[in-house]
């Protein structure tokens, strides 16, 4: 409906408070808005002028669709850009996947096309989240973990990622990146939960990078989500807050048991070589003494054997020979009187020599 005169004042909207105005109102120049009516003639006009024939008929209808028909025909050309992949969609339903380039689908409403970055390598942090003042602010309900020796480490979490698959990432799981933390975040509690505190904080850090990522990934591919995850950093870590004094009170002792095993283990090393050095020289020695013994022991029993053979040959010159001997062993460096009771000494008196005996028994 055209904007005209329809309270009689000669043209114009009448408003509520009077006087020749538009719907808007006057501009700030006081002239009133155009004519909506006078717009839509003008076009008319010049459509008629642009069209042969000046637009009547049923060519200039057939060209008007045509027109159309083309510009909504050629509405279905896109293209992928080189870091993305295109997902075909018809009535919402996949049909296609398209690499970068130029490419064509059926004009929408019919299909559309969706074109995610599949090699932007997407960060996801847990247990810690970076401020405005370039630091970072801990977020303890994700941080906190307990330990497989059932101790608390504070430990964040980054984990870097990027889509692998644009069709199963867009299709398979709705809140791709929440998933993905939550994933994450069910991986690290379960690594660090077979891990030791000091494993985890030092030297096993690697070995927890390596396990989470490993299975993180075993979790977003049993969920077809079409995503690769590149690395998973741990950022630092250590015991909570409120226990870092006890914690490095229980380091110091644990150093300090270390140390005392060392020394101890040290003073075992010296010893117990010395002592089985001496049960060796020990043992050496009473083997020698064995065989001493034994040798003695088979020499004397050849000496006997011998002279039995002689004694058996001649008995008494034997037994006369071993009188002697025995004698000569037993008076050997005494002082002697030897008196011939058969010769030329019967009816001497015996000398006794008292005063040599006592001089021998001074000394």
């Amino acid at each position: 409906m055209p904007w005209s005169n329809q309270g009689g004042n000669g043209g114009g909207w009448q408003g509520g408070g009077g006087g020749n105005r538009g719907p808007w109102g006057q501009g700030p120049s006081g002239q009133q808005p155009p004519n909506l009516e006078d717009i839509i003639k003008k076009g008319q006009e010049k459509l008629k002028d642009t069209l042969p024939g000046g637009g009547g008929g049923k060519l200039g209808i057939f060209v008007i669709l045509l027109v159309i028909v083309v510009g909504w025909l050629a509405s279905g050309f896109y293209k992928v850009e080189a870091n993305q992949q295109g997902v075909v969609l018809r009535f919402g339903e996949q049909v296609a996947t398209t690499q970068p380039g130029l490419n064509y689908h059926l004009p929408y409403p019919i299909e559309t096309v969706l074109t995610p970055n599949v090699t932007k390598v997407n960060s996801i942090e847990i247990g810690f989240r970076h401020n405005s003042r370039g630091g970072t602010s801990p977020v303890e309900v994700e941080s906190l973990m307990l330990t497989g020796d059932e101790n608390i480490v504070d430990i964040g979490v980054t984990v870097l990622w990027r889509i692998k698959d644009a069709s199963d990432f867009l299709f398979n799981v709705a809140q791709q990146e929440m998933t993905i933390k939550a994933a994450a975040e069910s991986a690290m509690r379960e690594v660090i939960g077979r891990t030791e505190l000091t494993s985890a904080i030092t030297e096993g850090r690697l070995r927890v990078e390596q396990q989470v990522q490993q299975k993180l990934q075993d979790i977003v591919d049993t969920y077809g989500m079409g995503v690769e995850v590149s690395e998973v950093k741990l950022n630092d870590s250590g015991p909570p807050e409120v226990v870092v004094d006890a914690f490095r009170d229980v380091q110091a002792a644990v150093a300090d048991k270390e140390r005392a095993q060392n020394e101890a283990l040290a003073y075992a090393n010296d010893i117990v070589p010395r002592a089985r050095g001496e049960a060796e020289k020990i043992r050496q020695e009473a083997e020698g003494y064995k065989q001493q013994v034994i040798s003695e022991a088979e020499g004397e029993a050849a000496r006997f054997l011998a002279i039995y053979n002689e004694y058996r040959k001649a008995p008494e010159v034997t037994r006369q020979r071993i009188y002697l001997e025995t004698l000569q062993e037993v008076l050997k460096g005494k002082n002697k009187v030897i008196i011939d009771s058969e010769g030329s000494g019967q009816g001497v008196v015996p000398y006794l020599p008292l005063g040599e005996l006592t001089k021998g028994g001074a000394k």
